[in-house]
């Protein structure tokens, strides 16, 4: 009997197929919040105003394959720019994987379903509002966002 490691175990970032990336995601939207930068002290300030290409009940972007030409400053998250990006949050499997930490129970990889990210109280689901809707960022800063989440476990008659 083989037991076999899952790819995210075995393969550094830059090893990974473009699909395995991918799949990396969890769908949690944090990181398409928008944020500031302090002028003086580089501090990162979350917010809670999401880009206008992601859908906030899904969380997951709108227009995925287009999003860097109708959003020219969305960040493509590669493993080389992972090095730079200090704004990701702690729970994201992108970080997780390039620190050699696991998987949290609630990703799709390790839990089999892409719900439970939502399940669990992680993403962004029903606590983000568009840019469209917004106004001056200024006002939606939160910390949340780039605190390490408190997911709960659903009870089995939250699924049903």
């Amino acid at each position: 009997m083989t037991d076999m490691k899952p790819f995210w175990q075995v393969r550094r970032l830059d090893e990974m197929t473009t699909e395995e990336w991918e799949s990396l995601c969890d769908g949690c939207g944090r990181c398409c919040l928008h944020k500031l930068r302090e002028d003086v002290t580089e501090q990162i300030l979350f917010t809670d105003v999401a880009c206008r290409l992601l859908d906030l009940e899904t969380c997951l972007c709108s227009d995925y394959a287009c999003r860097r030409r109708k959003v020219p400053d969305c960040v493509q998250l590669t493993p080389e720019a992972l090095a730079e990006i200090d704004w990701l949050p702690p729970s994201c499997a992108y970080r997780l994987v390039a620190e050699g930490r696991p998987l949290a129970w609630w990703h799709p990889l390790v839990s089999g379903s892409p719900d439970t990210v939502h399940e669990a109280g992680v993403s962004v689901r029903g606590r983000a509002i568009s840019e469209r809707r917004a106004g001056q960022l200024e006002h939606h800063i939160v910390d949340w966002p780039g605190k390490t989440p408190r997911p709960r476990r659903p009870r089995a008659c939250d699924r049903a």
